[in-house]
């Protein structure tokens, strides 16, 4: 399976029926499309929708219809629209349940990087640091490593944060690993993976109880 694949088959796993949830850009956007049977979610896009639905098929495109990151959307029935000021007071005011955001660092902390590189081109922060700071949860969906084969998941984030102590939960193509006060928990890895290995991609300390679940 492809990892971006692996990735949002798991961090659909992780809705709850009823949940408020704004993904963000990126990878994190198709989940929309693995939301498990029986579970009911409404998708909040910080440009100003609630209710978002699925990628539409090319013959249902509606060009006026975008999420934040300008990627055409659907509907579903019920869905509304309002201004980007009415969509932010919904994020600050705590009535987003979950946000699915990603990442270029976290560490063992729950603090996250995913805003900018210093010396690079910055397109803006988008809504990110409002929705950390504002959501219930807050999951990390991301490659383990860089594209160099670095470690994203480090003791302590070195680039610009985008929130403190703020990330619940890390979700990657080879491991789920919880943010407690104790430290990083490695809770599952996926089905072709070691523990040696996960943690030989990992920067920081991670704790392991048991045998790990699978995925």
């Amino acid at each position: 399976m492809d990892k971006r694949e692996r990735i949002v088959r798991r961090v659909a796993k992780e809705l709850r029926d009823g949940d408020y949830v704004n993904l963000g850009i990126g990878l994190p956007t198709l989940v929309a499309n693995h939301v498990p049977e029986g579970i009911h979610i409404t998708l909040h896009s910080e440009n100003g929708m609630l209710g978002v639905g699925p990628f539409p098929l090319e013959a249902d495109v509606d060009p006026d219809l975008i999420n934040a990151g300008k990627e055409t959307i659907s509907e579903t029935p019920g869905c509304c629209y309002f201004s980007g000021a009415e969509s932010f007071a919904m994020v600050r005011g705590g009535h987003i349940d979950l946000t699915v955001l990603g990442a270029l660092e976290v560490d063992r902390d729950g603090n996250l990087a995913n805003w900018m590189i210093p010396g690079k081109m910055v397109k803006g922060m988008g809504g990110a640091m409002d929705l950390v700071a504002g959501a219930q949860r807050v999951i990390v969906a991301m490659e383990h490593t860089t594209r160099e084969g670095g470690p994203k998941i480090v003791p302590k984030c070195g680039l610009p944060l985008t929130g403190r102590g703020v990330v619940n939960t890390i979700i990657t193509e080879m491991a789920v690993i919880k943010v407690t006060d104790a430290g990083l928990v490695l809770e599952e890895i996926a089905a072709d993976t070691t523990v040696e290995a996960v943690r030989a991609a990992t920067a920081a300390e991670l704790l392991v109880s048991g045998e790990p679940g699978r995925f």
